[in-house]
């Protein structure tokens, strides 16, 4: 979000000024707004975020709006829609923000919260004894209205969400808001919960301290899924090292096995595929040629043509690169794309010469990208070619090499967020590619006096 576009900062701003009219009732003479409990229950919620920020807890706190929901849905059970709108603002202008821009970001959770909360209290609120169902004797009865209110919650979070990956990112509707929802229901129904304990504990006779208890074992429960997410991004600094050595050792692949998963990712949304399937995808563009790290470097950098042994010992590196990754359990379909990105629709690649639908669908958008890349990089031997010129030499491959699906989404995508590749310094030698193993030597003619 270095670059915000103006059409996401016209929609934070609308967000904002619709989330002051949620709250402005509540500042009007006369309203009965429980002012008492508004300022209590914005002041935990600050207090929570900024234990983020606590250099005691240092990078073990969690962090994000989620992990002291429970407090804003207590404000949404225990006060009126315009109240509990203004429960979030302080916590939000104030919490903990990684990201650039920073202001414009705590402006957006300052929007999306207040929001949000409002819904929630007009959800519990509505539902069948809703607010009147608090007390301990109730206490069985006020777990739909809950229910309802963290669903409310849930909903208005993932609609304004879905529109800010619209405006800010230009994904497209279908795209941006597939899953959003069903993601994160049950984890807001669990807060709701929290939520509820918080408010029944605040209406009974020990009062509000007393709710502080439900926050220990939901902060505890938080803290162990930030665990969770470090442990996976510790799984993610070990991939970049190996794609790291890869580019070291072999040339040819410096900075292009980011860019293959990058287009690996346009592909993938463009087919609509969930983010969980995006992230495996991007992971096996990465590490598609990790394999050669089990190829001799004198092969990879070897001036003259190479003989048949030492072609049919490069062509192992898809194999290689399957053993290397096979006990990351997170890559998933990732392994079959590193296996198998050099096969062909026509049964003609390697290692195992699978033709049409046998090879795996994350095989062939991998393929797709690896190609597009190779064509739009410059290497030594050449100049990159331009974009609209390699993606009609997929287009004329689609079908015999490469899947005709695959390489319509990747043109639309193009179209849609255009292509920016970095340039690679320094290529593989020209003999290597006349030996058919760059993607490139596969789509004749080439662009070297005319063909191999």
């Amino acid at each position: 979000m270095r670059a915000v576009p103006p059409m996401a900062r016209a929609y934070i701003l609308c967000a904002v000024l619709a989330a002051a009219a949620c709250a402005a009732p509540a500042l009007r003479p006369g309203a009965g707004t429980p002012w008492g409990a508004v300022a209590l229950l914005a002041l935990l919620y600050a207090a929570c975020e900024q234990l983020t920020r606590c250099p005691f807890m240092g990078r073990r706190a969690p962090t994000g709006m989620g992990s002291f929901v429970p407090v804003l849905l207590a404000g949404a059970f225990l006060l009126p829609p315009s109240a509990a709108a203004l429960v979030a603002v302080p916590g939000a202008l104030l919490g903990r923000v990684e990201q650039h821009p920073v202001w414009l970001r705590r402006l957006w959770h300052a929007g999306q919260l207040p929001l949000a909360s409002c819904a929630a209290a007009h959800a519990f609120g509505a539902s069948p004894g809703g607010g009147h169902v608090l007390g301990a004797a109730g206490f069985p009865y006020a777990l739909l209205p809950a229910c309802a209110g963290a669903a409310a919650f849930c909903l208005v979070l993932a609609v304004l969400d879905g529109g800010i990956l619209v405006t800010a990112e230009r994904r497209s509707p279908r795209t941006a808001w597939r899953g959003l929802l069903l993601r994160s229901l049950a984890p807001y129904l669990v807060h709701g919960l929290a939520g509820l304990m918080m408010a029944v504990l605040w209406r009974s006779p020990y009062g509000p301290v007393a709710s502080l208890l439900v926050l220990l074992p939901m902060y505890v429960s938080c803290w162990v899924f930030a665990q969770y997410h470090r442990e996976r991004a510790a799984h993610q600094a070990t991939i970049r090292a190996l794609v790291q050595a890869v580019d070291i050792k072999d040339r040819y692949t410096r900075g292009h096995s980011e860019r293959v998963g990058r287009a690996s990712v346009m592909i993938a949304r463009e087919l609509g595929m969930d983010e969980h399937r995006q992230e495996v995808l991007r992971f096996a563009g990465i590490l598609h040629d990790v394999g050669k790290l089990g190829v001799p470097t004198r092969l990879l950098r070897k001036d003259g043509p190479l003989t048949p042994e030492e072609r049919r010992i490069i062509e192992l590196h898809p194999e290689y690169g399957h053993e290397m990754v096979r006990g990351i359990g997170f890559l998933g379909e990732a392994r079959a794309a590193i296996l198998h990105h050099h096969e062909r629709m026509d049964g003609r690649g390697y290692p195992y010469g699978l033709a049409g639908a046998r090879i795996p669908e994350y095989a062939r958008v991998v393929a797709v990208a690896d190609a597009f890349d190779a064509m739009t990089s410059t290497r030594s031997y050449r100049r990159a070619r331009p974009v609209d010129t390699a993606v009609a030499e997929l287009r004329r491959c689609a079908g015999a090499q490469f899947d005709p699906r695959m390489v319509r989404a990747l043109a639309r995508a193009i179209d849609r967020h255009g292509w920016h590749p970095a340039v690679t310094a320094d290529g593989l030698d020209p003999a290597v590619v006349a030996d058919g193993l760059d993607p490139v030597a596969r789509l004749a003619p080439l662009d070297r006096g005319g063909g191999s």
